[in-house]
């Protein structure tokens, strides 16, 4: 029985390593036979060193009708790369060799840079005392001191005779870390790059390459706001916020506007590399160009609208008088039915050697906050019917507000008498609104009378501008974008102002949001520039959609759709009165002037020293399906100072921009 049992554990023994024996076969045949590629890439993988380019094709950007905006060029590169069997004796022979055949600008060597160049090739020359050997080896002076003592003891005559080309060459390779690439000569002739390129193995760590830049197919039109990249690797300030996303120091990326708001699409897929092992490259994988973007600008409608800007800019400085301070307007054209950017231009004016020179300023449009005037008076007015202070209809007479130790405010014409709601809209008055505000607050009207207003009212104001988009982010796609400013002071006087427009300021996009989402009929939508996304393709077509950009609803006005309407026929009338020929020819056009009294400080000393006047106008077209609508702004365009006359430039930049927009989306 015993042996029995022993006969049968044996049986099993051998069964089980007979099966391990099959399996390891079977392991090695699979291995070695069936499946050799996949295990031999895997092998590779794990133990062949890559490396990827530094410079891959960014992804186009193109207009609405797919106009091209932003190509890439590509650039011949000589650079440096230190090889692993770094040799001085074969550098030296290698910077010999290429000095004569590269042309840079070798004057920028410094007296620094020929005594380094200097210490290299004559690194055998003892230049210390023996005295001074000894106490560098008893650690009684530093390294630092050392090389003090040696750098100075080499004299005008020795480095006289140091060739100024290799100097400076060794200094270019010598730049940065030892392991990092080092650039030599960006755009290189055709002969520098042939000749490098053919005397690869004579020129030990030299070599070239195609990097890539942008071209900008329409020059400076739009161009702020089309952004820049880095070529010579991340920024500084955006280096923490690059390298946790994967990115290397030397890597191209957008660093600002839309090239920087875009990156993840515009970037490229670089290629890889095998590095060999002489610190030669193989090509793994081919690179591959970044998606391109379509964005909502009509860059033909930008330039003509830009053109008209600087015509009229420096129209009014050569024949409109009282126009010492003004220096520059603003356009934004949307449509509001989407919040797609049709147009986005701003420009200033610097007087410079008896002439006036333009230059853009169109990143001001999401940072600097204008005083807007009367504009507001359709969000001011929405407030009045959502707290019940006013009705469809009502009623008040027009007259200055005199409120007890404040000065009175009036209308900007006196006697005008009684007036409904329309009416205050469309003769914008002042006293409408302060009488309505003063409802607002829980109090009555009586001439002279003490006033107590609280942060409250002006919170019920506030958070009805921004359901407009007054005072608050738009979050339009820009990595850019202030707020305005807003008053902290709550009492009364500066609450009659804040109806009127004279108290917080407001960028531009905001102006910009608040009218179109009165032309929307109280539908806020994101204002946005880009319209699409397209896969790259491997020729100059665009290939299919990838994204499609979509209208983002950020919020309808908590109003009833009666009183939006209400405002909207007010609009339609102010185009009857002061709002009369401000959009051109268009046809059933609806808008709000605004004239603000603004403040300047002319010799950038912090003080405010010259009171202003500051024009704007908004609009849109038509009033029952608005097409598209519109903000003209021109600060300072009085200096009161100097006289009541105020150059009527905006109405002119207005009129004629109208009518270009019209023509363009007939």
């Amino acid at each position: 029985m015993i042996k029995k049992m022993q006969n049968r554990r044996v049986f099993f023994l051998i069964l089980i390593v007979l099966s391990l024996f099959i399996c390891i076969i079977y392991k090695l045949i699979d291995v070695q036979i069936i499946n050799s590629n996949y295990y031999k890439n895997l092998l590779d993988d794990l133990t062949i060193k890559t490396t990827l380019s530094n410079s891959t094709p960014r992804g186009r950007i193109y207009d609405r009708n797919y106009n091209l905006l932003v190509d890439n060029i590509g650039v011949k590169t000589i650079y440096f790369k230190r090889e692993s069997d770094y040799d001085s004796d074969k550098l030296i022979k290698s910077i010999r060799l290429l000095k004569d055949h590269i042309n840079i600008n070798y004057e920028l060597v410094t007296e620094d840079s020929l005594k380094d160049y200097y210490l290299f090739i004559n690194r055998g020359k003892n230049l210390l005392t023996k005295e001074e050997q000894r106490k560098l080896e008893e650690r009684k002076i530093t390294n630092k001191e050392v090389n003090e003592l040696i750098r100075s003891r080499i004299n005008e005559d020795e480095l006289a005779k140091i060739d100024k080309k290799e100097a400076y060459l060794y200094f270019l390779v010598n730049n940065g870390y030892y392991y990092e690439e080092k650039l030599i000569k960006r755009n290189a002739s055709e002969d520098e790059y042939a000749f490098v390129a053919s005397n690869i193995s004579k020129l030990h760590g030299f070599n070239v390459k195609i990097e890539w830049e942008r071209k900008y197919i329409y020059g400076d039109t739009f161009r702020s706001i089309l952004g820049n990249i880095s070529i010579n690797g991340i920024p500084r300030e955006l280096k923490d916020e690059y390298l946790k996303k994967g990115y290397k120091l030397n890597d191209i990326v957008g660093v600002s506007n839309l090239e920087y708001e875009y990156e993840e699409y515009l970037k490229g897929e670089k290629a890889i590399y095998k590095l060999n092992d002489d610190n030669s490259y193989t090509l793994v994988k081919e690179g591959k160009r970044g998606k391109d973007i379509v964005l909502t600008i009509d860059i033909n409608l930008q330039k003509e609208i830009e053109n008209i800007l600087i015509e009229e800019m420096l129209n009014a400085k050569e024949n409109d008088i009282n126009t010492s301070l003004y220096d520059g307007s603003k356009v934004i054209i949307v449509d509001p039915n989407t919040g797609e950017i049709l147009a986005f231009a701003s420009k200033e004016m610097v007087f410079n050697n008896g002439n006036y020179e333009i230059y853009d300023n169109t990143t001001s449009l999401v940072t600097d906050a204008v005083t807007p005037g009367s504009i507001v008076k359709g969000a001011s007015i929405s407030v009045g019917y959502k707290y019940n202070a006013i009705d469809i209809g009502d009623v008040l007479l027009d007259e200055c507000i005199k409120i007890k130790n404040k000065p009175s405010k009036c209308s900007w014409k006196n006697g005008i008498g009684y007036i409904n709601d329309i009416e205050a809209l469309m003769i914008s008055s002042n006293s409408y609104q302060f009488k309505t505000a003063i409802r607002v607050s829980g109090e009555s009207y009586q001439y002279n009378k003490d006033l107590n207003i609280g942060k409250d009212t002006f919170d019920k104001y506030r958070n009805m501008y921004k359901e407009y988009g007054l005072g608050i982010n738009t979050n339009i796609d820009l990595p850019i974008e202030a707020s305005g400013n807003i008053g902290d002071k709550y009492d009364s006087d500066m609450l009659l102002d804040l109806v009127i427009g004279q108290y917080d300021t407001y960028t531009p996009v905001q102006i910009a949001s608040y009218i179109s989402t009165i032309a929307a009929s109280g539908n806020r939508y994101k204002l946005h520039f880009l319209k699409e996304v397209r896969y790259s393709s491997d020729d100059d077509e665009l290939a299919d959609i990838y994204i499609e950009n979509k209208p983002v609803l950020l919020n309808k006005v908590s109003l009833d759709s009666k009183y939006i309407d209400r405002i909207r026929l007010g609009f339609s009338k102010v185009m009857l009165s002061l709002g009369y020929g401000y959009m051109g020819d268009v046809l059933d056009p609806s808008g709000k002037t605004g004239t603000s009294n603004s403040f300047k400080d002319t010799d950038n000393d912090g003080i405010i020293d010259h009171e202003t006047i500051s024009k704007a106008f908004i609009g849109y077209a038509p009033s029952n399906n608005p097409k598209f609508s519109m903000v003209i702004l021109s600060p300072n365009v009085s200096d009161l100072n100097y006289g009541d006359y105020v150059s009527n430039v905006n109405f002119r930049i207005s009129e004629r921009v109208s009518n270009k927009v019209f023509d363009f989306l007939k």
